[in-house]
């Protein structure tokens, strides 16, 4: 196998502006502790009401078959699964850890998985609740959703975005907040009580910085040649442009937006324009055509291009983990990322056609969080449970009463 990789030096501009800092969770603490006026005992430190709070990862898979419209939700510590309201016509799942959005023509249908995480830095809160349909925010199959602790922006195919209230989407409830003025290329992130966003300004794409009222408050001199593809990491958030990707990060009030090249032209069709990742990680992958694998070092600046078989799905879980691939042949392939070998191979795991990319974006996808990796196989009605620190062994096999044609964990 190849394995190509490229550094770039660490160049950035910070952008000086004064930016509302995330209360630390000390501070939660402290608040926490106080005892309310006639309350016997105080509040416990991370209490959400109506929700349990656990010592471990509470993961849930999120499940559509498009043509049937039936939904599942598999709780992968009890095994049990869940049934929700049909969903018919979905070209597209995607989640921000808790809640799913199922796209269709008409709407997108938001489901509360009722498993989250919040993650302090220091330590973490697992929490799982109730699983429930929200609703529908009314917007098509093109729509880029993203969401931080407290907006959920929506963005349509237009530009346009909306901000929700996420403390209302918690209740069950979807209330629009507000809608910042103008439209926007691609996505609209949330990121450090901002929203990140690139607008077109004559005749090219710059990012821009606005406060949660939707107000511009930075208007970095960066551009980014046809944005598609985004990911945040501890690191800051990723977003793929034509010649590699930006990372754009906060650090006391200030904002800085630093290039990451590829190193070398790369053809449209082998770019990285859609990221997966391990939730946090900052390793990143992306197919890099169809037979080869983009991996993304965020700490380290470096793009590595891993030649692989034809490429179905790939994801990683970082911090020395394999690259998982998975192949047309049906199987599940572990690489080394610093080597591009072949390490780990399952067995066929597809069947059928799923045995293909996804290209319409109903492909069968790897879902990796801090110990295993998950495999949804549509035809056969089964996912796979791999332990990918183990030789890529299957720990586990759920069989479905549905075709899990689309596939997403929570709890993250």
């Amino acid at each position: 196998m190849t394995v190509r990789r490229y550094v770039t030096p660490r160049a950035s501009a910070a952008l000086v502006l004064t930016a509302l800092l995330t209360t630390s969770c000390a501070g939660e603490k402290d608040n926490d502790s106080r005892t309310a006026a006639g309350s016997p005992s105080p509040t416990p430190h991370g209490y959400v009401e109506g929700a349990h709070e656990a010592a471990e990862q509470q993961s849930r898979l999120l499940l559509n078959d498009p043509d049937s419209g039936n939904s599942r939700v598999l709780d992968l510590i009890t095994g049990k699964v869940h049934r929700t309201a049909r969903v018919a016509g979905a070209v597209r799942l995607g989640t921000d850890g808790r809640f799913g959005y199922l796209h269709t023509s008409g709407a997108t249908h938001v489901l509360d998985s009722g498993t989250w995480m919040v993650d302090h830095g220091d330590h973490v809160h697992y929490y799982s609740a109730a699983i429930r349909d929200v609703g529908e925010l009314p917007v098509g199959p093109e729509a880029q959703v993203r969401s931080d602790a407290a907006v959920t922006a929506v963005t349509d195919e237009n530009g346009r975005t909306v901000l929700y209230d996420r403390s209302e989407l918690e209740k069950g409830r979807i209330v629009s907040s507000r809608t910042p003025a103008g439209t926007y290329t691609g996505v609209v992130v949330p990121y450090e009580e901002h929203l990140l966003g690139f607008t077109d300004e004559s005749g090219s794409t710059k990012l821009a910085v606005l406060d949660r009222e939707g107000k511009r408050v930075a208007s970095p001199d960066v551009e980014c040649e046809e944005p598609r593809g985004d990911a945040v990491t501890r690191r800051g958030v990723v977003l793929g442009c034509a010649d590699g990707a930006l990372l754009v990060r906060e650090k006391d009030g200030a904002f800085s937006a630093e290039r990451i090249p590829h190193g070398e032209d790369v053809p449209a069709e082998e770019r990285a324009v859609s990221f997966r990742q391990r939730p946090g990680s900052d390793t990143l992958t992306a197919p890099a055509g169809d037979d080869a694998v983009w991996v993304l070092d965020v700490t380290e600046r470096t793009w590595t291009r891993v030649d692989t078989g034809p490429v179905v799905a790939a994801n990683t879980a970082g911090e020395g983990s394999p690259l998982l691939v998975l192949e047309t042949d049906g199987s599940l392939h572990g690489y080394d990322i610093a080597t591009g070998k072949q390490i780990a191979r399952t067995e066929p795991l597809l069947t059928g056609d799923e045995r293909r990319a996804g290209t319409d974006g109903t492909g069968p996808v790897i879902e990796v969080d801090r110990s295993r990796a998950y495999v949804n196989d549509p035809e056969g009605k089964k996912v796979f449970e791999i332990d990918y620190n183990d030789g890529l062994r299957i720990a586990r096999s759920f069989d479905l009463d549905i075709e899990p044609v689309l596939m997403a964990e929570t709890g993250r």
